[in-house]
């Protein structure tokens, strides 16, 4: 009598349904694992511009060009790939200025926002992602992550 070898198809079905389920559990998890990788350009970006305008700030004792039409510190960061910089809040003056780090389409992070401004004042906004909570004191980094 020849005995049969392998699996049975119930056997490779409750196979196959273990890896989707296992599946379903690790993917999100690796997406916002990824998104937190992400934010860090944010956040070090957002700090080397306050850094770069304190120091134009102590040399100038302003935060605006000599036309005082702009800001006048380097407002470019280098290597960006999921952010976008500005620094051109039309409401800086002298003493104050805001710069923004808004999430790249092309990258995957439409919705994100922060800002920081003369005072250290960070800002989270997130626009259309849901369990992303807004503040108005920190960068919050983490999904369902409050200050």
């Amino acid at each position: 009598m020849h005995q049969a070898r392998g699996f049975t198809l119930i056997e490779l079905m409750i196979t196959v349904a273990v890896i989707a389920i296992l599946a379903a559990i690790a993917v999100p998890s690796y997406t916002q694992y990824v998104q937190r990788g992400k934010i860090t350009e944010a956040t070090s970006g957002l700090s080397e511009l306050r850094l770069r305008a304190e120091k134009y700030f102590a040399d100038n004792r302003s935060y605006l060009n000599a036309g005082g039409t702009a800001v006048g510190f380097n407002t470019t960061i280098q290597n960006v790939r999921y952010f976008g910089f500005v620094c051109d809040d039309p409401a800086a003056t002298a003493t104050t200025f805001t710069c923004k780090a808004t999430g790249l389409a092309s990258a995957g992070m439409t919705g994100f926002q922060y800002t920081i401004d003369n005072a250290n004042t960070r800002k989270s906004t997130f626009t259309g992602l849901a369990g992303w909570n807004n503040s108005t004191n920190c960068w919050v980094t983490k999904k369902g992550e409050s200050c």
